[in-house]
């Protein structure tokens, strides 16, 4: 398999659920500006969509799945006996369907517009509203389970990671929520997320922050 990524990314993602599967994969970056591959292809190729998250699976056919939600689904399935997902047609794999749709669409899609530079200032802040309230929601959940789904550690908690880490990027603060912050840090505490994060560049790169 290989994955198509940018530092940092959501795409961060499934390259953590992926070590937690502990599946053999190649890691392939793509520069989401020009979109190119390191190696050079045209990434409107390999996903006309443009966007990362792309994950190119074995066989002759070299299929490609796109979108977290289908491609997290896909990895924990391929382990079952890990149980990164509940099983296929249990309610609580509704359950986490419900919650990796929560995560796309009500997060996720909160800060993809303050990306863009040219985003006006009142959108922003509104944008910033949102976001903290569904921060204030997953914190009231957490209060009385240690992961998402709750005690186990699923592919929802690969992504609710992945965009926690953008609170950095933009400045909200998360010990505004201590339940969450507390999660956080207990999600990057893992071996798989710090191997993730080293393996995208994201350790050093903090640590030249720090020091900067």
């Amino acid at each position: 398999m290989k994955l198509y990524y940018s530092p940092g990314a959501c795409s961060l993602a499934p390259h953590i659920a992926l070590r937690e599967a502990d599946r053999m994969f190649e890691l392939e970056r793509v520069d989401l500006r020009a979109h190119r591959t390191a190696s050079g292809d045209d990434y409107y190729a390999i996903n006309p969509k443009g966007y990362v998250p792309a994950l190119q699976l074995d066989g002759p056919d070299s299929m490609v799945l796109t979108e977290n939600a289908a491609i997290l689904q896909y990895i924990a399935d391929l382990v079952p006996e890990r149980r990164l997902a509940p099983g296929s047609g249990t309610f609580a794999r509704y359950h986490l369907q419900e919650w990796l749709s929560f995560i796309g669409g009500e997060i996720h899609k909160q800060f993809s517009p303050l990306f863009a530079p040219d985003t006006p200032a009142l959108t922003q802040e509104r944008l910033r509203s949102k976001i903290a309230d569904r921060f204030g929601y997953v914190s009231t959940v957490l209060a009385e389970r240690d992961f998402v789904m709750g005690e186990a550690f699923t592919v929802a908690d690969c992504y609710l990671f992945a965009l926690l880490r953008w609170t950095e990027r933009f400045e909200i603060d998360r010990t505004a929520w201590p339940i969450l912050e507390t999660y956080f840090q207990r999600v990057l505490r893992r071996p798989t997320v710090q191997a993730a994060l080293g393996a995208e560049g994201l350790l050093e790169a903090k640590r030249v922050r720090r020091s900067a």
